[in-house]
This record gives structure tokens, C-alpha cells and sequence, in this order.
């Protein structure tokens, strides 16, 4: 059977204080995910000593009237027809490592025992899922304990996230933003539980506290036969799941015409599918069998085409005034429109904060209103640091000798075909920065242009890819006989990654 893939942030933590964010945080999911499983966070930095403090519940009888804030906001989406799950964050004492509770319904209670098996004592006979987060951290520290991985409640592991990558101690994906938590260790990594005979999936989400759905730390796929509450819990139960790290990378990956999750039999001479749509030029392809890279597949290089071309490019917006020098410029307005004599066959959204819009598209243009952010979230604790771009990756058929007009704040910029297959191009805003420092610091000339350059506002089209570029199909046999369990692992040229949930392997009858 072949399942639809939709997405979503399965880890954005809404804490006491953002409730009355709970509207605002909606219509970003909306506008950016398939559905959302909210992940409340019951904790607070709670004042000790002089200047310490130490991260602690609230109190029970806020976290009680949260949860149900929570339960009837979740009602009143569910009733709207989008599916919303109730959920939220455990820890314990630390030493099972963090988990995210959700629940298929809307009607439990959450629980804070110490440990991990109290916690799967209490929901065991009810349909609740406990998901490990960041689990690369050191044992008894917030990091993963195998030893107590109970699959049926944990059916599958976010391996990446704001955090960075957990799936091992040696991508080159690091896992450094929280630097207080760190470093990584192979000994509690994602794959680790693998070793030990377990099965779980794979997903990436982004541990979000001040934005859900930020597209750069990360999202899960549900592969399931709609977006209801009932098909979607049946995906991940069944661990029919993956993770991306940025862009969203379709997979559909089949052994025996089973979907990734699926148990089944160790054959010699397996039928492995797998068919791949990137958002972006494709570098590699890596079969990950038992934790090891048992083969790797590169692309084959292309001679451009010289008439119609599908292809895909991003377009990014932001950088601008460094605010130790112009505190007053937090944000910026982007309106654009592209336009294309070919065909605009898609536009994948690339939010990372509040304020965007795709307002309209069809298959000649599309308009968009973006709100770039400089710190959108101000460094603050668990607080996403450094977010400065917005972008949209285009989707379009036609012509290579085409152009393409790109309207931005009122500017027309043309875009060759040709030439986005050739390269990437960065479009500075010279004319808003020249006035701007002139007007604020009198600096109308310096001998290099450093201040000018640091201190526009900017947009980039990359290189485009073209369809052979960023879509692939395999079709082989296998011999399973002497592997446990295989997944795959797609990086594209520009470093967005896909991680597939394994298929396990029985013994052969």
C-alpha cells in the first residue's frame, strides 16, 4: 500500500507563559505542517541561591489548570477538523533521559514520576506514546537509557532537533546549540538502542520554545492513509515515520512492498524500492544496515538540457542591519511575487518564525508576504538563537532560455533559467543601507565596504536543480538474511538530510 506523507513539528514546547500565544502558535502549524501534536512544558527556572536557579515543575495547580487550557483548545481544533494530539514533556529525575507524552485522545492526565517504567506503568493500558528527545547526552544526565527502552511506548526516537544530531557521535551534523547540555556521546545515541535488539523509528522535530514548525531544526513524516487523528496514530505506533533535518525530502521505502517500520522476513533475494524527492540537487544515498553504511550511491553527473526544464531553486530573505549598531531593526517586510511564463508546479514553504504568508498560487505565479527576524527569539533561555532568513523553494517547468520575474518590495529582478542552473546569486538591498548609514552615523565613504555589506539587507537564489537532480529511484534485490534491520539515510548537495525509519529483519522460517 502506498501511504500520503504529511508533515509535522512533533516537538514544539509551549511553556505556562505563551498560553495565550496558543491561537498564534496554531495558525503557524496550520500554515506550515499537516497537523500537531503539542508538546506542553511544565517547567521553570525557579530562583535557589544568589543567582541560581534550577529548572523545576510548576507548581500543581498551575500545570493542571495549563493542561486544561490545553484540552479545550485541543477540542475546539479537533472539531475545526484538524488534528491535534495533546501532549507533553517528561523528564523525571534525568536519568531515562526526556521524553514527549502524547495521547491519541483528549481526555488524560499527565503524571511526573522519577523514572521512565513508572511513567509506562501509568499509560500502559491507554493509547499514549513517550518519545526520547536529544538522546545522544550522557547517560543520567538528560541523555537516553537503553536499558529501560520499553518499545510499545516509545515506538520510535527524535534524533535531531534544535539540539543538533543524535543518531551517532560521528556525522558531521554537530550537536553543540546547547552547549550547558553537551557534549554528545556515542554511548546513549540514537542508534545505540539498536544494538540492543530494540525497534524503533527515526524522526527529526525541532524542540521549538518559541516558534513551532521552524523548518531549519528539523521535521517529522507520518506516512498514513490521511491526516485523521486515527490514521496518523496508527502511523506512528507502527513506526511508519521519518525525519528531515531542513527540507522536506520525500521517501517512499519498501522491502517486499513493506513500508519502513515493518517487520518482516529474512529473505536471500529481497525487492528493495526506493524513490526520492529532494527539494534540492541530490549528493548521496546511504543503505545503513545493523548501524553500519553497507553501500553508498551518488547521482550520475547531467549535461544540461537545452530546451524545457523542471527544476527547483530557494529563495532567501533576511541578514540586514547587525542590531549592535541598529538595536531599533528587529524586523524586516518582504512582499514578493514570482512569476514564469513555463509552470509553477510547486512552492515548498521554508518558515522559521511567525508573520509569514503564501497568499496566493497558480501555475503562472505566486505572491507571498515574509517577516525576516534578526534574534527572533532573543537568546533567552531554550530559546532559538540566530534566526535571520525566510525563504521558498520554487518549483517550475519551462523553457531554459526563459526568464523569470521576481518582484521584491516593489523591485523587478530577472531571473535567467539559465543562469539559476549555473549558479547561485545573492540580490543586496545597496540603496536602503547607503542611506541608512549615512543617515545614522554620517558614513558616505570608507576605503572597503565592509559596513555597507554587513549591514544590508539581502536576498539568495541558489543554484537550481533540475529534476534528475533531485529525484531518484532504486530498484534492487538484497540478500536480508545476515542484517537485523536497514534504513536509509538521502543528503542533498546543499547538507538537508532525510533519515528513514529502519525495516527490521526476522529470522527466516
Amino acid at each position: 500500500m502506498k501511504y500520503n506523507i504529511y508533515w509535522s513539528d512533533l516537538h514544539s514546547n509551549i511553556h505556562h507563559d505563551q498560553l495565550d500565544q496558543l491561537s498564534q502558535w496554531f495558525e503557524q502549524v496550520k500554515e506550515t505542517t499537516d497537523f500537531w501534536p503539542i508538546a506542553y512544558y511544565p517547567y521553570y527556572n525557579k530562583p535557589y541561591k544568589g543567582n541560581l536557579t534550577l529548572e523545576s515543575l510548576y507548581p500543581e495547580t498551575v500545570i493542571n489548570q495549563d493542561w486544561e487550557k490545553i484540552r479545550d483548545f485541543t477540542k475546539k481544533i479537533n472539531e475545526l477538523g484538524f488534528s491535534m494530539f495533546m501532549g507533553y514533556e517528561w523528564q523525571g529525575s534525568g536519568e531515562d533521559g526526556d521524553h514527549n507524552v502524547f495521547f491519541k485522545d483528549n481526555e488524560q492526565m499527565m503524571v511526573f514520576p522519577f523514572c521512565y517504567q513508572e511513567l509506562y506503568a501509568y499509560y500502559k493500558d491507554i493509547a499514549a506514546i513517550a518519545i526520547p528527545h536529544h538522546p545522544a547526552y550522557q547517560l543520567g544526565f538528560r541523555g537516553k537509557n537503553w536499558q529501560t527502552q520499553i518499545d510499545a511506548f516509545s515506538p520510535f526516537v527524535e534524533i535531531y532537533s534544535s539540539h543538533g544530531c543524535s543518531e551517532n557521535d560521528q556525522t558531521a551534523l554537530p550537536m553543540n546549540h546547547h552547549v550547558h547540555m553537551g557534549p554528545r556521546t556515542s554511548k546513549t545515541c540514537g542508534q545505540r538502542g539498536y544494538d540492543f535488539g530494540y525497534r524503533y523509528g527515526l524522526i527529526a522535530s525541532g524542540d521549538n520554545h518559541i516558534v513551532p514548525a521552524v523548518a531549519s531544526h528539523g521535521l517529522m513524516a507520518c506516512l498514513a492513509n490521511s491526516n485523521s487523528k486515527e490514521d496518523l496514530w496508527d502511523a506512528m505506533i507502527n513506526r511508519r515515520v521519518y525525519g528531515v533535518s531542513n527540507e522536506r525530502i520525500q521517501l517512499d521505502f519498501t522491502i517486499d512492498d513493506q513500508p519502513m517500520g515493518s517487520l518482516i522476513k529474512g529473505r536471500k533475494s529481497s525487492q528493495l524500492k526506493l524513490d526520492i524527492i529532494g527539494s534540492n540537487a541530490l549528493d548521496r544515498v546511504e543503505f545503513v544496515a545493523d548501524n553500519q553504511v553497507i553501500e553508498i550511491i551518488a547521482p550520475t553527473p547531467l549535461v544540461l538540457p537545452k530546451t524545457i526544464v523542471r527544476f527547483k531553486f530557494k529563495v532567501e530573505f533576511g541578514w540586514g542591519p547587525n542590531r549592535k549598531f541598529f538595536p531599533e531593526y528587529k524586523t524586516k517586510d518582504w512582499d514578493g511575487q514570482l512569476l514564469t511564463n513555463g509552470k509553477l508546479l510547486s512552492v515548498e514553504k521554508c518558515f522559521n518564525s511567525f508573520g509569514q504568508r503564501l497568499i496566493s498560487q497558480d501555475t503562472k505565479q505566486c505572491t507571498f508576504k515574509l517577516l525576516s527576524h534578526k534574534n527572533a527569539a532573543d537568546g533567552g533561555w531554550m530559546g532559538v538563537d540566530g534566526i535571520t532568513t525566510e525563504g521558498l523553494i520554487f518549483e517550475i517547468e519551462t523553457d531554459i532560455s526563459d526568464q523569470l520575474q521576481l518582484i521584491v518590495n516593489g523591485q523587478r529582478y530577472v531571473l535567467k533559467v539559465d543562469e539559476l542552473l549555473q549558479d547561485s546569486c545573492i540580490y543586496p538591498m545597496m540603496e536602503e543601507v547607503t542611506a541608512l548609514l549615512s543617515q545614522k552615523y554620517q558614513l558616505d565613504e570608507y576605503y572597503r565596504k565592509d559596513a555597507w555589506w554587513h549591514n544590508c539587507y539581502k536576498f539568495k537564489t541558489s543554484q537550481a536543480a533540475l529534476v534528475a537532480q533531485y529525484t531518484l529511484s532504486i530498484n534492487k534485490t538484497i540478500d536480508l538474511t545476515a542484517y537485523q534491520q536497514l534504513r536509509v539515510r538521502v543528503w542533498q548537495k546543499n547538507g538537508s538530510v532525510a533519515w528513514s525509519s529502519p525495516i527490521f529483519i526476522k529470522e527466516q522460517n
